[in-house]
């Protein structure tokens, strides 16, 4: 009689390990998040302290806890005055100028897909300049008429550059040459229209032309910030629209995007930023150009440009170059526009020679 059968020991096999099991990587997104994070607080710590600087030197020194008594309404009435009615404007515009150029090179730039394709190089910038020009040499002057002859202009330059560079794309080097002949045409007609004016008018027109925020106050910074506010808060609205168009105009169309539609509602933000900060403080060139490829380069975990990021850098930027040019110097105070030319040169020559380097690894 045998027994009840019995069963062999088993030894327990390791199978597969559960996904759950697995020590799971941590996010790539989060570390994209943090470091975006902490550039843009970077940014906008930088520019508050370029914004206090400003706002201490001068003339008439004041110290950073002065400034800061005088921002929170506890200062003396001196220091009120000067902080406050005097350089607050100044430094005030710096900063919504900068973030305005920076903003519309980076839709350009997107756009045109193509570095070199900022309002100052492609001639929207030089188109604004002509239509200021023309108010402020007729004699006709005033924030008003000069901010829209300055819309006028750098719109009708737009629609030019567009017919001639092509229709159907913005993203082609025809449209880059295409600008970059329009504003050379443009710089002369400036010239011709500034030796043809009178000598006073012409010495005024000249110096607005180099690009200035000096003596510029609160009748001049108050609309131009509200001119720059609706802007400015159209454009997050815009951002989904630009990513859509940079994949190119066959990819956006079947993804069901308005093509002409968008791009027309970007180049009129665009330009009508470009057009807001030439009419305040006259053509500042290479910011537009400078700033989305700073961003670029301290955003680079984000693909494309960061529209907020080529806003601050471009704040920063101008707001650095302002400074530069009323202290670094003195008691000699540049225009603010010889600055940013001698950035943005240094800049294009930092890049070719970068270009070139990497043309030599390969």
């Amino acid at each position: 009689m045998t027994g009840p059968p019995t069963s062999a020991p088993t030894t327990a096999v390791p199978g597969p390990r559960r996904s759950q099991d697995r020590p799971r990587p941590r996010p790539r997104h989060r570390h994209r998040h943090r470091h975006r994070a902490t550039t843009t607080l970077t940014l906008t710590l930088l520019g508050a302290a370029v914004l206090i600087a400003s706002l201490s030197a001068g003339d008439i020194t004041v110290p950073v806890s002065d400034v800061l008594h005088a921002l929170a309404g506890r200062g003396d009435p001196l220091t009120t005055t000067v902080v406050l009615t005097w350089r607050l404007p100044r430094a005030l515009l710096a900063l919504a100028l900068g973030a305005a150029l920076g903003l519309s090179g980076a839709i350009f730039q997107t756009l045109t897909r193509n570095p070199l394709g900022s309002p100052d190089v492609i001639g929207f910038n030089t188109g604004a300049s002509t239509g200021a020009l023309a108010v402020l040499l007729t004699g006709a002057g005033g924030y008003t008429r000069t901010a829209l002859g300055a819309l006028i202009g750098g719109f009708a330059t737009a629609a030019l550059v567009y017919a001639l560079g092509g229709r159907r794309s913005t993203a082609t080097t025809r449209f880059v040459v295409t600008g970059i002949a329009v504003s050379a045409i443009l710089t002369s007609v400036n010239t011709w229209l500034m030796y043809g004016a009178d000598t006073a008018v012409a010495a005024r027109a000249a110096q607005w032309t180099a690009g200035s925020l000096d003596a510029l106050g609160w009748e001049h910074a108050v609309p131009a910030l509200m001119a720059l506010a609706p802007l400015a808060l159209v454009t997050p609205f815009l951002v989904r629209t630009l990513r859509v168009l940079e994949l190119g105009d066959d990819v956006a169309t079947a993804l069901g995007a308005r093509v002409v539609r968008g791009r027309l509602l970007l180049v009129t933000v665009g330009v009508a930023l470009t057009a807001v900060a030439t009419s305040v403080a006259g053509p500042l060139a290479f910011v537009a150009l400078a700033a989305p490829q700073i961003a670029r380069l301290l955003y680079r975990r984000t693909p494309g440009i960061s529209l907020p990021g080529a806003a601050l850098a471009g704040a920063v930027l101008l707001a650095g170059a302002d400074w530069a040019a009323a202290h670094a110097f003195a008691p000699v105070q540049l225009p603010t526009g010889v600055v940013t030319v001698s950035a943005g040169g240094a800049y294009l020559l930092w890049l070719l020679l970068g270009s070139r380097r990497g043309g030599r690894k390969r």
